[in-house]
């Protein structure tokens, strides 16, 4: 068992890279670059800001202005969850599903995985993700994993999927649309099969490395990288055999609803327009004013409350006990709310100081004349900056791409392969950077520590780096 250790708090370790953002500032102000007009702007910009002391004070209320759509979000999530926790369907559904996929339960990490990166490379799955992260907790700890496990299921899983994106709109599509800015039509003949073979490899070296490590654990409950505060903690979400209510046809009921609510909030995602698929085009309006496929975090919301309700109402629960339920399910998860708020708010001053304009002019500058592997190289690298400061895959598309696809194309390189250097870059980085809301949040619905979570998956993604940069080296000289 491992010592009791204190660590940073995720908001301490968030509120400190605002100040470093901060003082960085003060000693850039006014380096110029090439001008690049950031989203959302209506002006170019070509110099670092200063951020005064009152953009850093007021960075976290900008951030939650910024971050208002998934708070929301995560908000009703947890009324509903709270209200589906008080029926006991959901514990009593995972205790069934433990007990049924006795033996078989690295089987389970498994197809989790590859349904998670299904998503992550189809439509970008990524704060959807929050939704998951207390039921696969329980879940898995109830299946003798800890809570390690858990984390790596989401995160992992949907987070190569988004690496080696096919046709997530908010990666690709943004990419593309980009260089269309700058007369440059995208083959998407060359994206296509190189996202699946990035999206492939990359899911099948993190369910090794997580079947692996969930193996250990299993055997051997000491074998955890959880201090002994992360194991109390652990305990929380564990199923306890006494008391344990039998598995009704009430329960079964609710959870098809439970299932059935999920569905609807995955396909309500994906673009099925633009995909082709017009069935539900003005056939679903009815229900929060947009089509199917349309909505976003205000209409996803607004379904978990009405689903919510459904649930209350099929389990038997009284007004008074629906209402005490949904608020107490939202109070639990209010502190994932809070750490979605301050990392948008590293964003959002890292954004208003320009700072990460800077560092792409100059490396874009550096990658001038070089040869296609240290090209691949040097754009790699170059995104895992840029995805620290930019955690958005879609504001650092359209920020970026003109810029290192430009470069590429006209230096003689593919600007397909640029974007998916991009891509696979912003992708992997995205697994870690505390100025993403989705791994923060995910970590403290989960109980994990930031500091463990870093030392579980450091050596999953130099792997990962490394299997991506010869995928994307051989494709550039393929290609170019």
């Amino acid at each position: 068992m491992k010592k009791k250790k204190k660590s940073l708090s995720a908001f301490s370790i968030l509120f400190i890279i605002l100040i470093v953002i901060f003082v960085i500032s003060l000693f850039l102000n006014g380096m110029t670059f090439d001008p690049v007009l950031p989203k959302g702007a209506e002006e170019p910009v070509s110099e670092v800001a200063k951020a005064s002391f009152s953009d850093l004070i007021m960075s976290p209320y900008y951030g939650f202005v910024d971050a208002v759509d998934i708070s929301i979000f995560v908000l009703v999530l947890g009324g509903f969850l709270g209200i589906v926790a008080d029926t006991g369907a959901l514990e009593a559904g995972i205790h069934r599903l433990v007990k049924n996929s006795k033996g078989k339960e690295l089987m389970l990490i498994t197809i989790l995985m590859l349904l998670f990166s299904l998503g992550g490379t189809v439509y970008g799955m990524a704060e959807e993700t929050v939704a998951f992260y207390g039921v696969i907790t329980t879940a898995m700890i109830a299946a003798g994993f800890d809570s390690v496990v858990a984390v790596a299921t989401i995160c992992l899983g949907a987070g190569a999927g988004v690496l080696g994106s096919t046709v997530n709109p908010f990666a690709i599509g943004v990419a593309v649309d980009a260089l269309k800015g700058i007369d440059i039509t995208a083959n998407q003949a060359i994206i296509l099969p190189l996202g699946l073979i990035l999206w492939l490899s990359t899911v099948a070296i993190c369910i090794f490395f997580v079947r692996q490590y969930a193996k250990k654990v299993q055997a051997d409950k000491g074998s955890t990288i959880l201090s002994l505060q992360e194991v109390e903690d652990m305990e929380g979400f564990r199923i306890g055999e006494e008391g344990l209510k039998e598995f009704t046809s009430k329960h079964k009921a609710i959870l098809y609803i439970f299932a059935f609510t999920f569905i609807v909030m995955i396909g309500s995602l994906i673009p099925w327009v633009d995909l082709g698929v017009n069935v539900f085009a003005g056939r679903t309006s009815f229900l929060t004013g947009a089509d199917y496929g349309d909505w976003y975090f205000g209409e996803i919301a607004m379904w978990f409350l009405l689903m919510g309700i459904i649930i209350a109402i099929v389990a038997g629960m009284s007004e008074k006990e629906i209402v005490d339920s949904f608020v107490k399910g939202s109070s639990d998860i209010l502190s994932v709310v809070l750490i979605i708020v301050v990392s948008r708010a590293v964003s959002v001053l890292m954004q208003s100081t320009h700072i990460d304009a800077l560092i792409l002019d100059r490396a874009s500058k550096a990658l001038q004349g070089t040869s296609a592997v240290i090209f691949v190289i040097g754009s790699y690298i170059l995104y895992l900056f840029l995805s620290f400061l930019i955690p958005s895959t879609s504001g650092l598309a359209f920020v970026s791409i003109p810029v290192m696809g430009g470069l590429a194309h006209a230096i003689g390189l593919s600007p397909e392969v640029m974007i998916m250097i991009f891509s696979a870059g912003c992708g992997l980085i995205n697994l870690i950077t505390p100025t993403s809301g989705v791994v923060m949040g995910g970590l403290q619905m989960a109980k994990v520590n930031y500091s463990t979570w870093v030392k579980f998956v450091t050596k999953i993604m130099v792997v990962i780096a490394i299997a991506n940069v010869v995928i994307l080296s051989v494709a550039m000289l393929m290609f170019s």
